[in-house]
């Protein structure tokens, strides 16, 4: 009995992988979309191609290692030995940016290499999720005890101070956000919630007189009130709700965006490109848009929750955060809810450096997803019952 009970239990294991083997393509279809709705933003300024045809290479790069990465059994990543390296790797390339990054609008955050430049913030958000993944599959029943927040927290804050001392807030945040989301999902105590806001908030105290740039507190202080300032530092953030405000319901459609094609409105095709979208596509653009974002965190959530164990269903978790949070981010700086700090619009703005790692992760989801979580023994024993 119990010999034909395991055999028909592997039989129904292999059925129930075999129907989650491959791509899930409803989700790669909306991000196609997000992608196209970027490129098609990014060609109506002014007769000019120069971002469209690099994006459209970047894209190409990404969506082939997507396709590449959903083939391979990701079983290796739980191994200690796999995460610590890529984890001191990617802390050394952050460290040696100190070093040989080139500065860009203020921000040494860029290796370049001849042709196009790397930008090693946007694949360290991904070690972070793979790194707080494995620790919290692990320790989450555990996840009370104060030393498990303090362990996480220091690994995710040298990845934060690297970066924060470029100086690149807006990714630092983004560093912050994975680490307090995902400390959430592995279920930390109110107590322990509030010990991290007081923790916080000391923090921002400690460098708002201490570290932080004139620069960087004047854009905090612009959030305020940013018409204080519309030629200074609050001039990107009101160019920006501009642009939003006048694409009214209908927008102004393709090509015919105002603030983007005259200039008026600054990094259009990266940090402001959700502004630029709305000023062409109007409400209505950006209601669809929304909704291709929110299909798309639902299916990841959804391939997460079926994942094998705690680690790859963590890993899902907080890819969603990071999308999620650069999304939240984005938007409400664009429309002037959230001070400017310089962070792209996942799969639509222009760059090759976070692009590319977006589809790398969603790629690394789809090969976890090859091996889903196995029916259970209940379900089985249901299926074999029923067929005698």
């Amino acid at each position: 009995m119990d010999e034909v009970l395991l055999s028909t239990t592997e039989a129904i294991r292999k059925k129930g992988r075999v129907a989650r083997i491959g791509i899930d393509w409803p989700l790669f279809a909306a991000v196609c979309i997000a992608v196209i709705a970027g490129l098609v933003t990014m060609n109506s300024f002014a007769g000019e191609n120069e971002f469209f045809l690099r994006q459209l290479v970047w894209a190409s790069l990404g969506i082939t290692i997507f396709f590449a990465l959903s083939f391979i059994d990701f079983h290796f990543l739980r191994r200690t030995s796999v995460i610590v390296i890529l984890y001191a790797g990617i802390t050394g390339l952050l460290v040696l940016l100190t070093a040989v990054g080139v500065v860009v609008k203020g921000a040494q955050s860029w290796f370049h290499l001849g042709f196009f430049a790397v930008e090693p913030s946007d694949p360290a958000k991904l070690v972070l999720v793979l790194l707080l993944a494995k620790y919290f599959s692990r320790r989450h029943v555990e996840i009370a005890h104060l030393r498990h927040i303090l362990v996480s927290g220091a690994y995710a804050f040298v990845l934060f101070l690297a970066i924060f001392i470029q100086p690149d807030l807006g990714a630092a945040i983004i560093i912050f956000s994975i680490w307090f989301g995902m400390m959430l999902l592995s279920g930390i105590s109110r107590k322990h919630v509030l010990m991290v806001f007081l923790l916080g908030a000391v923090a921002f105290g400690g460098l708002w007189f201490g570290a932080l740039e004139p620069y960087q507190k004047q854009r905090i202080l612009t959030f305020v009130n940013p018409l204080t300032d519309i030629h200074g530092a609050g001039y990107n953030a009101y160019q920006s709700t501009i642009a939003v405000g006048s694409g009214e319901l209908l927008g102004k459609g393709i090509g015919y965006g105002t603030q983007s094609r005259l200039r008026f409105l600054p990094e259009y095709q990266t940090d402001f490109i959700f502004a630029a979208y709305a000023e062409e596509w109007g409400f209505v653009g950006v209601v669809l848009l929304f909704i291709v974002f929110g299909f798309i965190f639902y299916r990841i959530i959804k391939i997460a929750m079926h994942g094998e164990t705690n680690f790859e269903m963590l890993y899902g978790l907080g890819l969603a955060l990071i999308l999620g949070s650069q999304f939240v981010i984005h938007v409400g700086i664009n429309i002037g809810l959230l001070p400017v700090t310089g962070t792209t619009l996942p799969f639509v703005s222009y760059g090759g450096s976070h692009l590319v790692t977006e589809f790398a992760g969603l790629g690394i989801l789809m090969g976890m997803r090859r091996y889903s979580r196995a029916i259970h023994r209940a379900d089985i024993e249901k299926e074999f019952l029923g067929a005698q």
